[in-house]
């Protein structure tokens, strides 16, 4: 049946939401057996980039001049760094610091999300190295003390780190605690269940499958509805300073 024009998906200054009845599908350079399904990027102002991977067996990503992370939502990819190999089922992610030689193939069908980003670079620290790890390797902790609402850092919380990507898991009627407003911008896809989403001034129903972008200063608030707990995974820029020229 048509739906007459309707979805979901929304477009503002501030945010978007889009739902999978409008995904547009595309290859980016180098893909094999492989397509993207392009969130966000520097064409709306954002300053990263965020697309879900699609993966046929044996297909690859290209290769990109950014920092990259990856996380795989479904399947399993293999990543060879430095001739060695290693093997991501559903939840496993790396970071990949820019520069470094890699290669990302899908073991079968997959489903990837992958954030990347001009590396900001400090003079006084080290950048990161390459990170290989899993979900279910990484301790949760509550957020604002709430045993209802866990985080788990799937980056360490250190300077070196330019962005910060978090797995966030809501038990049913859980909430954030507040509207949040700052300068950090969001990637977010949800993975499990669904909500309720404020954006700007605007209130919205997610599900699993949608992706979020907020920018900043965007206000923000999810509360969690449903039968089953939400999830998501969202990315934030972090660590370094508002001011976009060279401090003094």
């Amino acid at each position: 049946m048509h739906n007459l024009g309707q979805t979901r998906s929304s477009h503002k200054g501030n945010h978007l939401l889009l739902t999978a009845d409008t995904f547009v599908r595309t290859t980016l350079p180098g893909m094999k057996a492989c397509s993207a399904i392009v969130h966000i990027g520097p064409a709306m102002g954002a300053k990263f980039t965020e697309y879900t991977a699609e993966f046929e067996a044996g297909g690859e990503l290209g290769s990109t001049a950014a920092q990259r992370f990856i996380f795989v939502i479904e399947g399993g990819v293999k990543v060879e760094v430095n001739g060695k190999a290693s093997e991501l089922g559903a939840r496993g992610y790396a970071y990949l610091p820019q520069g470094l030689s890699h290669r990302v193939a899908g073991t079968k069908m997959s489903r990837v999300a992958v954030i990347e980003k001009a590396y900001q670079a400090l003079d006084s620290v080290k950048a990161p190295s390459f990170i290989v790890s899993s979900e279910d390797a990484v301790a949760s902790h509550p957020l604002d003390d709430d045993p209802s609402l866990q985080v788990k850092c799937l980056l360490p919380d250190e300077m070196k780190f330019d962005f910060a990507v978090n797995t966030m898991v809501y038990q049913p009627g859980a909430a954030l605690s507040m509207v949040e407003l700052h300068v950090m911008e969001h990637g977010l896809i949800m993975l499990e269940g669904g909500g309720i989403y404020r954006l700007g001034d605007s209130w919205y129903a997610v599900t699993a499958g949608d992706f979020i972008w907020m920018g900043p200063w965007c206000p923000q608030w999810f509360g969690a509805i449903g039968k089953v707990a939400a999830k998501y995974l969202i990315y934030k820029d972090f660590h370094r300073h508002p001011w976009a020229g060279p401090l003094p």
